[in-house]
This record gives structure tokens, sequence and C-alpha cells, in this order.
């Protein structure tokens, strides 16, 4: 059985030209790259933009790109930076429509989707409760300990991409998703029953 290339050789494919190593790495990371964009946007209608941005800052890129890190950290690291920036450029609004701090460092929505496919409507119905009571706790958590939890979780990071991808030591990493699954544990006891 044949081995699937390397995330970092198809982007030096790429970066010498190579359009179906881009595809690959599309196909590979456009949807984990979706989610957490999502799980991170204050505002759903800029998720399109950030992600596409993304991709585009990538194929600009590619010349210059070094495999220091793993792909999936350099492509994530690119669309954090993005939503910083539009975070940055539009605190004022998003502090207003949400009436938070103008740091909109609490401002951040989470998306998923709580479908289940071929359910009957009361398992349908009960999926759909636990995931919005799963992601209302997750939306609870502070920004630093959710993004941890997000890339880890639901993008499959390991502590250290994690580390790279946030700017933050492992040991830091770490501490942030001990206290977020505290509190989503704690969070949980609180609302059984």
């Amino acid at each position: 059985m044949p081995t699937a290339t390397p995330d970092e050789e198809l982007m030096m494919r790429y970066r010498e030209g190579d359009l179906r190593a881009f595809e690959e790495l599309y196909g590979r990371h456009r949807l984990g790259l979706y989610r957490f964009v999502s799980w991170r946007s204050p505002r759903a209608d800029w998720v399109d933009e950030i992600v596409q941005d993304s991709w585009a800052s990538l194929h600009h890129a590619r010349g210059r790109y070094r495999p220091d890190a793993t792909f999936r950290t350099y492509l994530y690291q690119i669309a954090r930076n993005r939503l910083l920036d539009l975070v940055r450029q539009h605190q004022d609004v998003l502090a207003a429509e949400l009436g938070t701090g103008t740091d909109g460092r609490d401002t951040f929505d989470g998306l998923a989707d709580a479908a289940h496919d071929g359910a009957t409507p009361e398992a349908a119905l009960v999926h759909k409760q636990q995931a919005s009571r799963l992601h209302g706790a997750i939306n609870g958590l502070p920004p630093e300990q959710k993004e941890a939890l997000v890339l880890q979780q639901f993008s499959g990071m390991s502590l250290e991409e994690i580390s790279l991808v946030v700017v933050a030591p492992v040991e830091t990493v770490k501490s942030r998703l001990r206290y977020a699954m505290r509190k989503l544990r704690e969070g949980s006891l609180c609302n059984e029953g």
C-alpha cells in the first residue's frame, strides 16, 4: 500500500510550480481550515473571506516557503493572522455589535453542524441539543483555551503544532487544554440532572 506524500513535500513541489501538489494540499486541508476559521471568527460572514485569503496568501508566499514546521501549522498560522488583522480593523464595530470591550478577545463565535444523517427525528433532536450544549460550553471558554481545544480536538494538532500556531510555549498550551477540559467537565456536571 503506497504511503501518502507528506504535506511538506507537496508544498515544496507546489513552490516549484506543480499545481497537482496544490490540489492535493487543498483537498487535504480545506475542511480543517474552514472549521478552524469558523470556530474562531466573530462573524460568520468573514469565514469564507478569511479562508480564501489564506489560500491566496499561501499561493503568493509559496516561493518563500521553508518546511521549518508542518504545512498545516504554516497554513493555520496564515489564517489566524488574517483573522487577527480583521478583528483589529473592525474592533470598534465588533464591540458595538456584541457589547464587549474593544479588544475583541471574547467575541469569537462557534459554528457547527449538529445534523445527524439518517437519524429518527427524536434522535436528531437529542443530538442537536447535545451538540448545542457542547458548542455553548466551548464558546464559553476563554479565547486562548477555546483556541487550543479546537486545534487539538477538531483539527487534530499536536501540542507542538498548536504551540507554533498560537505562538506560545508547549507548557502554556498544555495548561490551556487542562483548564479548558476542567471547565467543560465542571459545566457538564452542573448541567446534568
